[in-house]
């Protein structure tokens, strides 16, 4: 999918993000977030619809780039022996931050579609002393798919919901006549613990930055 597509995705909160070659992930207290979250992305979707000098958020850049998206979204995380899971509550995605054998870092995506009176754990499957399954959204995919459970292994601690920072920036450069040519940009989501996961739409990785 191109990118052009990727980006309307994301920002509209309508379809699926692409960055994670093509496939399609709660939290313990499960709290409704602000509706006026979503609204830094209602502006990405402006932006990438408006002109390259568009500026919808704090962040000015030189003209001619697209100004960078920065607001608060609401998020659930949870670490697992191998990696961790994110839920988007803007876009109802789960993104998933594995390593493969190869030590490659690798981002994809699945649609979270966990509805209430679903069940919420498997009682037949028990983790080993000081690890845990997954519940609710996070566990329906753990158990439907073995290869995210082959890739993440046991959870590690209670999944956590949140209010953190999002940042997105455009990728691209310059063309002709110095006209903005859109490009793989990548998304940053501040962890709990204060560090922040960077993804790639380049390659679909994933990596922690201070």
């Amino acid at each position: 999918m191109s990118l052009k597509s990727r980006l309307f995705c994301l920002f509209a909160l309508l379809g699926t993000l692409t960055a994670c070659q093509g496939r399609e992930r709660v939290i313990i207290v499960t709290a409704t977030p602000d509706s006026g979250l979503t609204a830094t992305f209602e502006a990405a979707k402006a932006a990438t619809e408006a002109a390259p000098t568009a500026s919808p958020t704090l962040s000015p850049t030189p003209d001619p780039f697209p100004t960078p998206v920065i607001g608060a979204i609401y998020v659930a995380e949870q670490r697992f022996e191998r990696g961790w899971m994110l839920w988007l509550q803007p876009n109802q995605q789960i993104w998933l931050l594995t390593v493969n054998d190869s030590d490659e870092r690798l981002w994809t995506v699945y649609n979270d579609d966990f509805v209430d009176g679903d069940i919420e754990s498997d009682p037949e499957i028990v983790a080993p002393e000081g690890k845990q399954q997954p519940i609710r959204g996070f566990g329906k995919l753990w158990r439907e798919n073995l290869e995210v459970r082959s890739a993440l292994g046991w959870a590690l601690e209670d999944e956590l919901g949140h209010t953190t920072r999002y940042e997105y920036h455009h990728g691209g450069g310059l063309g002709a006549n110095s006209q903005y040519i859109a490009g793989p940009g990548y998304h940053l989501v501040e962890s709990l613990y204060g560090d922040s996961f960077r993804f790639n739409e380049v390659d679909s990785s994933w990596q922690i930055v201070e």
